[in-house]
């Protein structure tokens, strides 16, 4: 009997309500424990990806987040255009309400802490004014600290919130006992600020200032890591917002309208005049002109198109006027294509935040108890209820494991939004993790190292005969063929010499090139073989040209007119300006470079040789279904394989290897396949790209470096009695923007080339 596997989906929630990483790990474990679904739930980007079989639906999805105590929804697209009826309209201040309550915190704590630090102030009634100011700030300002820990705690759980509230909380009723019931309510009463704990029977003591200021330094550090979480996640909404808002549309009768771009159709014919951006990929059918692609590629010479070339959306036209034909809209664009693959790899997650969150999962309780603990300590060694209840609500507000939850996310949202600003697309974070493994980089030739299409190289004439003759009648004859070989002759010629002359009685010769009049000159061009048909030989000077080119792998292409032998071309696949450049860099950062074609030795090691390959990591005359067995033959003598490649035939190849990474020049199937794509077709962007990957995966360990450091250094001093509730508040609070802090610093990485 067949078993039949159920259809999978998938769906992006948008979740509401988490303050810290251990609640998207309580919702992530629900969602979990749900049949067919794998659900992976990130804090920084507050959303959730969750793939799910087709007996689930995405609103039981939806309202298992919310028995947990969240909201979710799916998230509306980010537009690069505002929403109809919306236009005008001023955005949302999402931070407003946190602003607010910030604002309110410090402007009432602030003479709180003054008071109780600075004994001068403590006049007579000190105390009172003290609980009048902490009051709202314990009450209104912690408001969203309390709600969610009651909320949580109906479901049974705890999480940073809970530490938070139960640490101001009694702080605040210790502090009302003590000045209702205790003699801290005593006219004239006075003590000193001390940043350990001291022993006292705890009747005189008020903790005003350890309520009201964990409050403000919590709610200061929530702000700016949200405000730096809105920066960081920048970088997608500025690609979207790349694009062009609105097209001009031509009708078959060249009539010309004004459409928004989304409305776009494959197969309509759009113009693009100077200066406007491209609305969306397409190909050119008239006109030509320079198209600056910097702001998705990075790469800043403008690229010259003509008719028959692609044009990618959102790229501007900094020359004449082109007539598109729309070949790809919508989600197909590049640039959607991009901003996807940027989306999913925010919100992916790298091993060592997986661990992050466990730990945060289970941290909360183990601090509740590490509190209690501390409690029991300091009451059975004699110290006093004052010293110990200060050294239990150090320990629930030091240990909050904010800085756990925020390490990898902010990075990754950084590192991820920065690449996409070079054209450097990261797939996910477990490719962070390759590229710092990686030991060998596997090139393909053509259309990685080199252009990916014949290219005239040198001339070389005859004595007496000019450089300019040879290429105008050469060009004219082959301009009127459609061999790729042919084809490379002539564009050579036209940019050399300028408009080419038209041949009379042109006509091929299958095999060995083509024959016909020129300028009043009978003219052949083509093997060698052609002109002995003709009874005529090369000249030892031209036939030594020859030998040389065929011994570098170079087609050899000779050329006569009116009975005579006169030049001997050299075309080739040109390797590309950049690339022995680009493999100097990936030398540098520690591959062994190997190239990998199809083509024979010859060529291959000429091309090795002028971009610094070793001879001995040369790998020739490779069929295509072959690459992918020499990357695992690799990998099976111990290396970790990084693959560059742009065609169908190295897609299995790039997913074959550790780390794949394709060219964006190159076809969709190869793309698909690689864990990097480089946007341009550089090769120094797979140096700058590992450069960046490797970057942000050492700032991914080292914010969960100094997060568990932290925790594992101030916990004990908490629970010593050597740290005040209000100076564990700030540490706390100051952990989390540090952490968030570090991440931006990948804002500032430069590309080298």
């Amino acid at each position: 009997m067949a078993t039949t596997v159920p259809d999978t989906a998938e769906v992006e929630l948008a979740i509401g309500g988490m303050t810290c990483a251990s609640c998207a790990a309580r919702i992530e474990k629900k969602l979990n424990r749900m049949d067919g679904v794998t659900a992976t739930v990130n804090y920084a980007t507050e959303k959730a990806k969750v793939n799910y079989t087709g007996d689930v639906s995405v609103p039981e999805l939806i309202a298992t987040v919310e028995a947990t105590g969240y909201t979710a929804r799916e998230p509306e697209p980010v537009r690069a255009e505002p929403a109809p009826g919306t236009e005008g309209a001023e955005p949302a201040d999402e931070l407003r309400p946190l602003r607010e309550r910030l604002v309110t915190a410090v402007v009432l704590a602030v003479p709180v802490i003054a008071m109780a630090m600075v004994p001068a102030l403590q006049f007579e009634y000190w105390q009172w004014l003290s609980l009048t100011l902490a009051a709202p700030v314990v009450t209104y300002a912690a408001w969203p600290f309390h709600k969610a820990a009651v909320t949580n705690a109906r479901h049974g759980a705890a999480t940073m919130d809970t530490l938070i509230s139960v640490g101001t909380s009694a702080a605040f009723l210790w502090s009302l006992w003590a000045l209702f019931f205790g003699t801290a309510g005593t006219p004239g009463m006075t003590h000193p600020f001390e940043l350990t704990i001291a022993r006292s029977d705890g009747a005189g003591n008020i903790y005003l200032e350890a309520a009201a200021g964990v409050t403000a330094f919590i709610l200061a550090g929530r702000y700016f890591e949200a405000r730096s979480k809105r920066k960081a996640g920048a970088a997608l909404k500025a690609l979207l917002e790349l694009g062009a808002k609105d097209v001009t549309v031509l009708g078959p009768d060249g009539s010309e309208r004004t459409i928004p771009t989304g409305e776009l159709a494959v197969g309509d014919r759009f113009l693009v005049r100077p200066g406007e951006k491209i609305a969306t990929d397409g190909t050119v059918v008239e006109g030509s002109s320079a198209v600056d692609a910097s702001m998705l590629t990075g790469e800043s010479v403008p690229v010259e198109v003509g008719v028959g070339d692609g044009v990618t959306g959102a790229t501007l036209n900094a020359g004449g006027r082109l007539v598109v034909e729309a070949t790809r809209v919508g989600a197909d664009t590049q640039l959607a294509r991009m901003a996807k693959l940027v989306e999913d790899a925010q919100n992916g997650k790298a091993a060592a935040q997986r661990l992050a969150d466990r730990i945060s999962g289970v941290f909360v309780p183990v601090v509740i108890a590490l509190a209690l603990a501390s409690l029991g300590f300091w009451l059975g060694n004699g110290s006093g209820l004052t010293a110990a209840f200060t050294a239990a609500v150090a320990v629930l507000i030091i240990a909050c494991p904010c800085a756990l939850g925020l390490a990898t996310p902010t990075a990754l949202m950084v590192g991820t939004g920065r690449g996409a600003q070079l054209g450097i697309l990261i797939k996910g974070p477990e490719v962070l993790e390759s590229t710092r493994k990686v030991d060998t980089i596997v090139l393909d030739k053509t259309g990685t190292v080199t252009t990916g299409r014949m290219t005239l190289l040198a001339v070389h004439t005859a004595d007496g005969t000019d450089e300019t003759d040879v290429l105008r009648l050469a060009g004219a004859l082959e301009h009127a063929s459609e061999h790729p070989i042919a084809q490379a002759v002539a564009a050579g010629a036209a940019d050399r010499t300028g408009t080419l002359p038209v041949p009379e009685d042109f006509a091929n010769v299958p095999g060995l090139g083509v024959q016909g009049i020129v300028e009043g000159h009978a003219v052949l061009v083509g093997r060698e073989k052609l002109l002995a048909e003709w009874a005529m030989d090369l000249p030892v000077d031209l036939a030594r040209a020859k030998a040389e080119a065929e011994a570098a792998g170079r087609t050899a292409i000779a050329v006569a007119w009116d009975g005579e032998a006169r030049a001997v071309l050299e075309v080739a696949d040109a390797v590309k300006e950049t690339s022995a450049e680009a493999i100097g860099r990936l030398r540098a950062l520690g591959l062994t470079p190997i190239l990998l074609t199809g083509d024979n030795r010859a060529v291959a090691e000429a091309v090795a040789a002028e971009v610094g390959v070793a001879p001995e990591h040369v790998i020739a005359e490779v069929m295509p279904e072959d690459k992918v067995d020499v990357v695992k033959r690799l990998q099976d003598e111990g290396r970790s394989v990084a693959m560059v490649g742009d065609g169908v035939n190295d897609a299995a190849a790039l997913a074959q290897a550790d780390l794949g990474l394709a060219m964006g020049t190159g076809t969709d199937a190869a793309i698909e396949a690689g864990d990097l794509t480089l946007v341009r077709g550089d090769l120094r962007a797979a140096a700058d790209a590992i450069r960046l990957a490797r970057k942000t995966l050492g700032t991914i360990k080292s914010n969960l470096f100094w997060a568990f450091a932290y925790n594992i250094a101030a916990l004990p001093l908490a629970a010593a009695g050597l740290l005040n509730p209000m100076i564990a508040g700030a540490a706390m609070a100051f952990s989390s923007v540090f952490v968030v802090g570090n991440s931006l610093r990948l804002r500032g990485f430069k590309a080298a080339s």
